[in-house]
């Protein structure tokens, strides 16, 4: 159980801070705008980087079941790896989750989840831009895609760059939150969806299943992108130190 326990212990640390900078610290960390749009996405970023380089020997720190279905479908892992990691993954999500809620209406103030949600993602009037539900699918599977594709292609054993992929991914996560935040608060990870939306409930669970199906048919495609070569290099054609010198 070592690789699932790291598992979830990632995923619980990007959503407690990641969906956390959004429930407890809120406009406070924003650099450019009252929404905390760069702050959040910052926070996100900074947690994958983090649990890349501390547990990423470990399970190879996906904290994602779309990562993991992407490995998969990659050729990384196999199915039953896939499954064991997506429970844990969507665990530590959970527990977060509460975490977080828990932290938030022993506040001072109070805690209305009702008004202030949990960080959950969502769609259509009312929430962030309010975009509608095809936008909301179409941003999902396009980022997730493009996050599975950095990911495979930064940690390719022989064409890779893997001391540098903590942190490339971890850009990449930023990268995508900054677009994605007002269109649907960002998944592009169903454990990250799930834990908030079983304590926010309401439309949030309502709304939960594109945040399933959405990433994982990103990721589906991603691995698939990966794994055909039509986005990464073939070994003979990557140069030697010597070529092209």
């Amino acid at each position: 159980m070592r690789k699932e326990i790291a598992e979830a212990f990632g995923t619980y640390v990007l959503v407690f801070f990641g969906v956390g900078s959004a429930v407890l610290a809120g406009g406070g960390i924003g650099i450019a705008d009252s929404i905390s749009i760069t702050g959040i996405s910052l926070a996100f970023g900074i947690s994958v980087v983090a649990m890349a380089y501390s547990i990423g020997q470990v399970s190879g720190a996906h904290l994602n079941p779309a990562v993991s279905l992407g490995a998969m479908v990659a050729g990384r892992i196999d199915a039953a790896t896939f499954v064991r990691y997506s429970v844990a993954q969507t665990i530590g999500a959970i527990i977060a989750a509460f975490a977080i809620f828990t932290i938030a209406k022993n506040s001072a103030g109070g805690f209305d989840i009702a008004t202030y949600g949990l960080g959950q993602n969502g769609w259509g009037a009312g929430y962030g831009g309010e975009f509608n539900m095809i936008a909301a699918f179409i941003f999902e599977v396009i980022a997730t895609m493009v996050f599975i594709v950095v990911i495979l292609g930064v940690t390719e054993d022989k064409t890779g760059s893997p001391m540098m992929a903590g942190l490339v991914i971890g850009l990449a996560l930023t990268m995508i939150h900054l677009v994605g935040i007002t269109v649907t608060g960002t998944s592009v990870n169903p454990a990250r969806s799930i834990g908030p939306a079983l304590f926010a409930g309401g439309t949030a669970l309502a709304q939960l299943w594109l945040f399933i199906a959405a990433p994982l048919i990103g990721a589906a495609i991603g691995g698939l992108l990966h794994s055909s070569k039509m986005t990464s290099p073939r070994t003979e054609d990557v140069a030697t130190p010597t070529e092209g010198a």
